[in-house]
């Protein structure tokens, strides 16, 4: 059987967006790198415990359909990432700031969610797990 694991890693999260090639990383501090996925636009990191513990999103503009100077003006967001049966599930909140005041850039109800299957890979075998990280601040 293949039990879900969870790792609650508030306050170890870390975003950063680069403006010029327009790519948003997300990162979860201290933790042991073992592999990556990649799927379009996405690449994954997954840790030695099988956990997400990193994105980069290439062309987040495009993928989205916002303004880049949106993500550059980011000041607080929110990534939780499941992997249940080789499906690989990502959501974001995101926090802009827009003279000087901070705007949600989806609703309470909307997030950016993204999935991805992936094949299955012995060599890399993924496990269930759950990632939440919370009150991220931009860098």
């Amino acid at each position: 059987m293949n039990q879900e694991k969870h790792l609650n890693a508030v306050g170890k999260g870390e975003c950063v967006y680069d403006y010029k090639y327009d790519t948003l990383t997300f990162r979860i501090k201290d933790r042991d790198y073992k592999y990556s996925v990649e799927f379009q636009n996405f690449v994954m990191d997954i840790d030695t415990e099988n956990f997400v513990t990193g994105i980069r999103i290439l062309d987040i503009s495009k993928v989205t359909g916002m303004n880049k100077i949106i993500f550059k003006n980011m000041i607080n967001s929110e990534f939780r990432a499941s992997i249940k049966n080789n499906v690989i599930t990502v959501v974001f909140k995101f926090v802009g700031k827009i003279r000087n005041k901070a705007i949600p850039l989806f609703s309470e109800k909307q997030n950016f969610t993204q999935q991805i299957t992936v094949p299955g890979n012995p060599r890399h075998p993924l496990r269930n797990s759950e990632v939440i990280v919370s009150n991220i601040s931009a860098s």
